[in-house]
């Protein structure tokens, strides 16, 4: 009898050659150019703010007509974000990915020649919130969800890390650009921040595992081989011939979803989370500290640490969100939200003083952290439809955050502070703290809502 052969593997693999093992899941290098590219859509959130007084004083625009081209922004940044994620299953991640990015370059770009009110709402609303949108926090969840099986919490919280790392990135050198040169410096720096990540997207973000032969990053299955991987890419693509177009897909999804409580407490809290960060704060947190004397370079250095510990914030939510009920967090999160808000008119001032340190690092961690847990509802929820899902609850994040920067700007103007914007948005996120608190405890247990094709 034979004995048998030590060096002989298993079935498929030659006999004294071990099996070449992958370093490093290619879902990890997704996920890194997914950052990048959100980082270099971020540069715009973090403009408004520091480019508004600049703008009013060159062109004698009101306070009101400003906020109407930032909330045009944040409505189509809203109102997009569900049909790019349904654009994406369709035409594939990294198509939309660069067109979003070539348009958020080109309206950066095209603002340096305005003169005209009606031309800073086509570029600043149209164009960036058109581009935005389709780089919305969507866009990580549809990456997520893509291609990772586990850690998926902690995936959406680095990612949405990656719009605050961009305001980290950008901020600093915004403010100092529009003090000299100029606006117009600033407004090309974010065209060339948004246009230089395009060659990464193009050359390694792919649009799904199956694209380079493997499962989700911590599936349980086998990985398939590369014939396995093309035969069910074959698949995709055959059903995706039967399914409607994206446009048709984000409204069935909709419709469906419109009909399950958690869905419009989800919408809900997330209108707010919306109009208490990019509608109040990231609008009109400079022109407000501008108000009490402090300066904007000043100003826009808080907002960037803002976004210091917004990364921190978001990614430990994202390792909680995988851990605890996600329901509990938010309503933690708005609380602690609404708090700060309710004590910022106190804290402004001509100067830095200790008080507001706490504030920005508090407000910080505070930020975005509401998007992993919020996530990972729509994906218990839903299903494989929990990022178009999760599409229209961010609509309604932007419609708060248009809402609010318009009605922000009118207080401004109307009563010469804004006072009152602070405190109403305190009591705002009482109110989301508590919607969250109610969602149904079996919520997670149900089946996924189907959508029909």
């Amino acid at each position: 009898m034979t004995a048998p052969n030590p060096t002989k593997l298993s079935a498929g693999n030659p006999v004294g050659k071990a099996p070449r093992k992958r370093r490093l899941h290619p879902a990890w290098t997704v996920a890194v150019v997914a950052f990048l590219a959100l980082v270099g859509a971020a540069g715009f959130r973090a403009a408004p703010g520091v480019l508004m007084v600049p703008l009013q004083q060159e062109f004698g625009w009101s306070t009101t007509v400003l906020s109407l081209a930032v909330s045009i922004n944040l409505v189509l940044f809203g109102l997009t974000a569900p049909f790019a994620a349904a654009l994406m299953e369709r035409f594939g991640i990294r198509t939309v990915t660069s067109i979003a990015l070539c348009l958020i370059g080109l309206g950066s770009a095209l603002t340096v020649f305005v003169n005209q009110s009606w031309q800073i709402l086509l570029t600043w609303g149209v164009l960036i919130g058109l581009g935005t949108g389709s780089m919305a926090l969507v866009f990580a969840a549809t990456i997520a969800n893509t291609w990772f099986s586990k850690n998926r919490g902690l995936v959406i919280g680095i990612l949405t890390a990656g719009s605050a790392a961009g305001q980290l990135v950008f901020l600093p050198f915004i403010a100092m650009l529009a003090q000299s040169p100029g606006w117009r410096g600033a407004s090309l720096l974010i065209a060339a921040g948004a246009l230089a990540v395009v060659p990464l997207v193009l050359r390694w973000l792919k649009n799904s595992p199956a694209d380079v032969g493997v499962q989700p990053y911590g599936a349980e299955e086998e990985q398939p081989t590369t014939a396995e991987a093309a035969t069910v890419a074959d698949a995709t693509q055959a059903e995706g011939a039967k399914t409607p177009n994206a446009a048709v897909r984000a409204l069935q999804v909709l419709k469906r979803a419109s009909k399950v409580r958690t869905f419009w407490a989800l919408v809900a809290g997330f209108a707010i989370c919306g109009a208490t960060t990019n509608g109040l704060i990231g609008t009109h947190f400079i022109p407000s500290a501008h108000d009490h004397g402090m300066p904007e370079t000043t100003a826009a250095g808080l907002l960037a640490v803002v976004g210091i510990f917004d990364i921190v914030g978001t990614i430990a939510s994202g390792w909680l969100t995988d851990r605890f009920n996600p329901k509990v967090l938010l309503a933690v999160y708005y609380q602690f939200r609404g708090v700060g808000l309710l004590v910022l008119p106190v804290l402004l001032g001509s100067t830095v003083q200790p008080s507001m340190i706490l504030f920005v690092v508090v407000y910080g961690l505070d930020w975005v952290a509401t998007v992993p847990p919020t996530a990972a509802i729509c994906r218990k929820v839903f299903g494989a439809d929990g990022s178009v899902v999760f599409g229209w609850v961010f609509a309604a994040h932007q419609l708060g955050a248009a809402a609010a920067a318009l009605l922000a700007g009118y207080i401004r103007d109307a009563t010469g502070h804004y006072t009152y914007a602070w405190i109403g948005a305190a009591a705002m996120c009482t109110v989301a703290a508590v919607i969250s608190a109610t969602i149904r405890k079996d919520a997670g247990k149900k089946e996924p809502v189907p959508v029909g094709a």
